[in-house]
């Protein structure tokens, strides 16, 4: 927290098309990290554009590679300061409350960026292909198609980013509560809306282990006021100028912890998993004696 700048905060999405998905699954660590440093150099861009912002982002992003059925879906989530420090270090100049950049620009640039670095990247034979020439095809006709790019209203500010950063940052595939049944032969899973799949068992740890990521690879990368380089320069100053700003209304108190805990996992630990009694009985078991030798 002590880093973290307060202020509001964009949550930007990048998605690698379904067409270059092979390829990532081919060469998971270049693609990967081809994809972060894509993602954070098309917000750095725009946002030391004069026409757009002028100033220098702060930028924190997420990789992550699955949906909610498990399938090979890779994307980087975003989270980017309202605003940044200009290039003279002497002010904070603020985004638009509703607005960071047109997502069709962001598309266009972060398009432009993936699409040059992997064929720079296809040239050096970084990254082999069994089929070259189809390769190539598809990176050019990604050129004239739309990138989507999601872009969401800023969050409330410093200390709910931090909270929302500590629950989804470290989030896997699937988590234990979302599993309904597991049989030798079949596993039911909650999906969204209501809904669930089930899948062979084999099927199930085949999708379950596309989103094992190469040993040693960062998921979690810090760019512009972010970076480790900027962390006893830039960012100090960015703290003292917005020191100055008028003090932020205190939020209320937290919620307690079972409250929370529902709410993220839709689990009552207030309520018996048998009976369904709430509250529970609180009783101290005593230990029984042992048994006598045989």
């Amino acid at each position: 927290m002590a880093r973290v700048l307060d202020v509001d905060y964009f949550h930007v999405v990048f998605t690698l098309p379904a067409a270059l998905r092979p390829l990532a699954l081919a060469h998971r660590r270049q693609v990967f990290a081809l994809l972060l440093r894509a993602a954070a150099q098309t917000l750095l861009t725009l946002g030391h554009d004069p026409k757009r912002l002028g100033a220098e982002l702060g930028i924190t992003a997420v990789l992550h590679t699955w949906t909610r059925e498990l399938t090979f879906h890779p994307h980087v989530h975003c989270i980017v300061t309202a605003g940044g420090l200009t290039a003279d270090r002497r002010r904070w100049r603020p985004a638009r409350q509703r607005h960071l950049f047109p997502v069709r620009v962001l598309g266009a640039l972060f398009r432009g960026k993936v699409l040059s670095a992997l064929q720079r990247s296809l040239a050096r034979g970084e990254l082999a292909s069994a089929d070259p020439v189809t390769t190539r095809r598809t990176l050019g006709a990604l050129h004239h198609a739309p990138w989507l790019v999601y872009v969401k209203r800023p969050f409330g500010g410093a200390k709910r980013l931090f909270q929302y950063l500590g629950r989804y940052t470290h989030r896997v595939g699937l988590s234990n509560h979302r599993l309904v049944t597991v049989t030798p032969d079949a596993v039911t899973f909650r999906t969204k809306d209501g809904r669930t799949a089930t899948l062979h068992p084999e099927e199930f740890l085949r999708r379950l282990l596309l989103h094992v990521l190469p040993s040693g690879f960062v998921k979690i990368r810090h760019s512009g006021l972010f970076a480790s380089r900027q962390a006893s320069t830039a960012l100090p100053i960015a703290h003292c100028l917005l020191a100055d700003r008028p003090p932020a209304v205190p939020s209320a108190a937290p919620s307690p912890w079972p409250s929370v805990l529902q709410r993220l996992t839709g689990i009552d630990v207030t309520r018996c998993p048998r009976c369904d009694r709430s509250p529970l009985d609180r009783r101290l078991l005593v230990p029984s004696a042992p048994r006598p030798p045989p």
